[in-house]
């Protein structure tokens, strides 16, 4: 099987993130294809707003959960959330304590936090990944160390979609223009974002969301 060969330890060390990647879309194609469905993380849609007729941001409640998380701090965010992503594809796969594939599910979260000044990211990026419904109750462990598994409290968040790669430039342009379309509010966080991907990384015009965290 393809996700087999792809997710072996060694075939991954033998190539790049970026490489791996790329091999995986294919495959990941593929499961798609064969409907072999993506779970949605389980959330409530408390409020929906518009704006010029078109839909500009949802709110959403996500209820507590188990994730798979790893933490990476490369000189770019997109060398993080790549590296982390196939350490998870790995876990997902097969390098788990049940030894089978887990069953994907979206969308895959990637927690960032801005300096002090708000002009940059901070280097280390925390990537989830929702451990499909089954599991929840007894999460496999992963045979990598870097993984971890926790329990994340409700999180209530403010939500827009947008289109394309997500490199620092993009997000922070992507914070900037929600900022502008919410005005100004003291009901969200300023200093810790989510950026949520449907899509794996190599998908170049991927769907993804920016997520405004609500105090609590």
């Amino acid at each position: 099987a393809p996700w087999d060969s792809l997710c072996s330890p060694a075939r991954a060390s033998l190539a790049s993130p970026v490489l791996c990647l790329a091999d995986m879309a294919g495959p990941i194609v593929q499961m798609t294809r064969h409907n072999q469905a993506r779970e949605p993380v389980p959330y409530v849609t408390l409020s929906q707003h518009e704006k010029c007729e078109e839909a500009a941001y949802e709110e959403r409640w996500y209820p507590a959960g188990k994730w798979a998380c790893v933490t990476k701090g490369e000189p770019m965010y997109e060398q993080s959330i790549s590296m982390s992503f196939m350490k998870l594809m790995r876990y997902i796969c097969k390098d788990n304590s049940v030894g089978c594939y887990l069953g994907m599910t979206v969308p895959v979260l990637n927690e960032i936090h801005l300096t002090k000044e708000g002009t940059e990211l901070e280097r280390e990026v925390i990537t989830a990944y929702y451990l499909p419904g089954e599991f929840q109750q007894n999460p496999p462990v992963p045979m990598d160390p870097e993984i971890h598994i926790t329990e994340r409290a409700p999180l209530r968040v403010i939500t827009r979609v947008f289109y394309g790669m997500t490199t620092e430039e993009t997000i922070l342009r992507e914070i900037s223009l929600f900022w502008e379309l919410l005005g100004s509010t003291d009901t969200v966080l300023r200093e810790a974002y989510i950026v949520a991907a449907y899509e794996n990384p190599s998908i170049p015009q991927r769907r993804n969301e920016i997520w405004f965290i609500c105090r609590t």
